[in-house]
């Protein structure tokens, strides 16, 4: 950065001699790398050493703290003598504002604002602005001010200028962390048009890579390299004006280097294995300003503005690290790590076993021959190999049969990458991928065969990265095949990630479930034709003016939606959406609760016939009110809630294939507290007060002349409560029922 001003007088007369720099501020938030040069600049401005890359080493004998400002512009002054700094209110163009304390603060971008060689800025920026229509945005000037110091005036303390540096780095720390290894460093070369060429010299090591231009040569030189070794010259195209877009790439993990001059791309160094130690963290270093002004305009790295000015030479220094290592615990950080090390392993050069320290890769070349074939995946360390999955790729997958492609099977053995808290999966990851290919609806399925330690709650599962960014784990596109308790095959017909999803709120596996099934329809279909015919009956006593009729019909249309809702729930939830499945859900839970209470409003009817012989029944539509109105409220409130009803399976022990889906209440927390505090409750309430209310109705009327008028009558009101007791009792001992319990449930209260 060029000095601005050397000497000239202040308001007072008296004579100062600063230094005064300007700097374009790109964005809102600086970002490391920038401010860094910035600080090499002005530090150099005030005879220190150096500030080396990234805040990490400072020089012995730095006597002068620089002090940086965020956008939007400050103006700052750092006073020697006293050793502190303050800042003013914003420096508007054209402006002068006195902070409290400080000497007068001058906007920098104003002729003869205390600035005596302003217009020498003013035309330096014009010329570095590029050609007419092109130029860079204009960005605010931040100005900074230090003063100089004489032989008689102390240095600042050296503490002091550490603490400043401190200040700096903790203002910017947080956009270190996003720092890349990578280097991307493009700019604008200013050339004389003609005669243009590419001069490269790339050597092995790590002493850092030097960028300079000239009028006619864009020189590239320096060791940064594992094993790429480049030493020559490239002639460019004719650009057909005095200005050349270019960008520098240099991904150290695969040792390859690129170069982009006018959209014209050159590979200097191909992608090899993957390294592991390599030369990255290139930090902008040393800058040198163009003296004929034919250089590099507006240099930035990944976006962030180096110098807006004509540059003739940039340098990037690096460190040697890691790589490996490093890429495996930055691509953990990020929620589509995986997608990261799987594109890094499929750019690079090898083939077979490619080892990281976060995933096992195994490449697998598809020549013209393809037929499919048998993957060995490499087992980690600790990990023995006859627990690995196995993998079988079917030969539809190679879709260009003229072309070579790759594919990449990742085995994964810590799910940290893809758990989420909501699904809690096996430890073991399989991830397959296609060399720029999307491979969807395969005519044979791919087939990984997973081992694990036993359990019966498994499904398949993958995550699309096409469709959610984040960790989405979908049976989508596979089929769940149990070989045994500790062996899994999944057959998909895509290719992502996969893995066997445990659930975290395990249901019990049903025995003969397809028997089960099938009785329960023949049940259902006899208790409707039943209940319609009985109906019928009803409503013939209607006219015999029988009170008595008016409740067993609620009870009978009541018993009668319940199963046709229960016979149907199975076929719309393998045919309808999931909201349709959600309505059909609530109405049969509806149902049920109706069914329930006019179990509940016969018992208190009978009740009243016999122990209150002589006291006026209620109005029957109190019986209705009580036995459809009621139902509602219950179901309206968990409707309101949302996630209670949709989708419910129940799997079978013989099959896991072929789970039985209904539209019922699901496996939520909220629907499994609704279904025992609602539905269970309202059970237990129903049979125990219909047992007591009959016990001290038979105890009331055993002795009286009625009893043998009514005897008919009550014992079949009794048999019949007994009949409802003892069917919905027996979901009671369905904890760890016995097959003849289930059966007998299934049975009796398919024909109740």
């Amino acid at each position: 950065m060029a000095r601005a001003a050397r000497t000239g007088p202040d308001r007072t007369g008296k004579q100062k001699n600063p230094h005064m720099f300007c700097v374009q501020c790109e964005k809102q938030d600086s970002v490391l790398i920038r401010v860094l040069q910035l600080l090499t600049s002005v530090c150099e401005d005030a005879r220190l050493d150096s500030v080396l890359p990234a805040a990490r080493k400072q020089r012995d004998g730095a006597e002068l703290g620089c002090v940086v400002s965020s956008c939007p512009p400050r103006c700052t002054r750092v006073s020697a003598a006293q050793g502190n700094f303050s800042h003013s209110s914003f420096c508007s163009e054209g402006e002068t504002r006195r902070p409290v304390g400080v000497s007068d603060c001058t906007s920098c971008d104003s002729p003869g604002s205390g600035d005596a060689h302003a217009s020498e800025r003013s035309a330096a920026a014009r010329d570095a602005s590029g050609p007419s229509g092109s130029s860079s945005p204009s960005y605010p000037a931040l100005c900074l001010t230090t003063d100089t110091f004489t032989d008689t005036s102390a240095a600042m303390d050296r503490r002091v200028g550490n603490l400043l540096l401190l200040v700096l780095i903790l203002t910017v720390r947080g956009h270190a962390a996003d720092e890349d290894r990578d280097l991307e460093m493009c700019g604008v070369w200013k050339n004389s048009g003609t005669s243009l060429t590419m001069d490269v010299d790339v050597k092995t090591g790590c002493t850092g890579i030097t960028i300079s231009a000239n009028t006619s040569t864009l020189s590239i030189r320096g060791s940064v390299t594992a094993k790429c070794k480049q030493s020559e010259v490239h002639d460019l195209k004719d650009p057909g004006s005095n200005f050349s877009s270019f960008c520098v790439f240099w991904e150290p993990l695969l040792d390859q280097l690129m170069v982009e001059v006018n959209k014209e791309n050159f590979t200097l160094c191909k992608a090899r294995e993957l390294q592991p130690r390599c030369c990255t963290y290139l930090s902008a270093g040393l800058q040198t300003a163009a003296s004929l002004q034919y250089g590099i305009i507006n240099g930035s790295v990944r976006g962030d503005l180096l110098s807006p000015n004509v540059m003739e030479v940039y340098e990037f220094k690096g460190d040697t690290l890691d790589c490996k290592n490093y890429f495996c615990t930055k691509a953990v950080q990020k929620s589509r790590g995986a997608n990261m090390i799987e594109d890094a392993v499929m750019r690079s050069a090898e083939v077979g076993r490619v080892y990281m320290p976060c995933v096992e890769s195994t490449v697998i070349e598809m020549k013209e021959d393809f037929a499919g074939t048998n993957v060995t995946l490499f087992a980690p360390r600790g990990v023995s190999p006859a627990s690995l999955p196995a993998l079988h790729l079917p030969a539809c997958l190679k879709r260009e049969k003229n072309k070579t492609s790759k594919v990449v099977c990742s085995y994964y053995k810590n799910s940290s990458f893809f758990q989420t808290s909501s699904h809690r999966i096996l430890e073991d990851v399989v991830g397959i991928s296609v060399e720029n290919e999307i491979i969807a609806d395969l005519p044979e399925p791919v087939r990984i065969t997973f081992r694990h330690m036993k359990t019966k709650s498994r499904k398949c599962v993958s995550w699309d990265t096409r469709t959610d960014n984040e960790v989405v784990w979908r049976e989508t596109g596979c089929v769940t095949r149990a070989l045994s308790a500790g062996e899994t095959e999944c057959c998909c017909n895509h290719l992502t990630y996969f893995a066997i999803l445990v659930d975290l709120n395990p249901t019990r596996n049903v025995r003969h479930l397809e028997a089960l099934t099938f009785i329960t329809a023949v049940g259902c279909a006899i208790s409707i034709a039943s209940c319609a015919i009985l109906f019928i009956s009803l409503c013939r006593q209607r006219k015999l003016k029988n009170k008595s009729s008016l409740v067993h019909r609620g009870l009978v249309v009541a018993l009668f939606l319940l199963l046709v809702l229960f016979v149907l729930t199975g076929t719309v939830a393998n045919v309808a959406s999931e909201g349709v499945c959600s309505v059909i859900g609530a109405l049969l839970h509806y149902m049920l609760i109706s069914v329930l209470c006019w179990m509940a409003v016969e018992v208190i009817h009978t009740f009243w016939m016999m122990y209150m012989v002589f006291n006026q029944t209620p109005n029957p539509w109190t019986w209705y009110l009580l036995g459809f109105g009621a139902p509602a409220l219950p179901v309206i409130i968990l409707g309101s809630i949302g996630g209670v009803y949709g989708q419910r399976m129940v799997n079978s022990d013989d099959d896991l294939t072929k789970p039985y889906r209904m539209c019922w209440m699901t496996n939520s927390k909220s629907a499994l507290m609704a279904h025992f505090i609602i539905n269970m409750g309202l059970l237990v309430a129903v049979v125990s007060s219909g047992i007591i209310m009959l016990v001290q109705v038979f105890r009331k009327i055993r002795n009286r002349d009625e009893w043998r008028r009514n005897r008919v009558a009550f014992l079949s009101i009794w048999g019949l409560s007994c009949l409802f007791g003892s069917t919905w009792a027996l979901a009671f001992f369905t904890s760890e029922p016995s097959e003849t319990v289930i059966f007998l449930f299934c049975i009796i209260n398919s024909l109740q």
